[in-house]
């Protein structure tokens, strides 16, 4: 009688293995199919070192010294050593693009519902605006 009992727990005890180790295969094959849409309030990019290279970024409307900004989607990266080099806006007033040279320079290019323009700024600070 012990030995019938042995047997059929060995048996019953496989049969759970098996299921379990299917369900495992199952569930490690449906982690790897890549899903239709990455759904989040932001994204980062980061390096080997942790920093964060690359960001998209969603702020709501806000008040700065005294001018309010509309929700805006902010795409930003950044070089490892000085920080933000490539920035893109986006708002419900229109779109800047921001490129910077390590320094004080760059380039800024808006498209709003106020005015747009192109200004461009040296190392030395020195800067010019161009519309049309």
């Amino acid at each position: 009688m012990s030995q019938r009992l042995g047997v059929g727990l060995a048996v019953l005890n496989g049969g759970l293995l098996i299921v379990l180790i299917a369900g495992q295969v199952r569930s490690l094959s449906a982690h790897q199919v890549a899903q239709p849409v990455l759904r989040a309030r932001a994204l980062e990019i980061v390096d080997d070192q942790g920093r964060v290279r690359a960001s998209i970024t969603v702020h709501g409307p806000e008040t700065v010294n005294g001018i309010r900004y509309p929700e805006t989607v902010l795409f930003r990266m950044a070089d490892p050593t000085s920080g933000p080099v490539v920035k893109l806006t986006a708002a419900a007033n229109g779109s800047a693009l921001g490129l910077s040279d390590d320094a004080n320079g760059g380039i800024q290019l808006y498209a709003r519902d106020t005015a747009s323009f192109v200004r461009v700024v040296n190392k030395q600070g020195r800067e010019r605006i161009v519309r049309p």
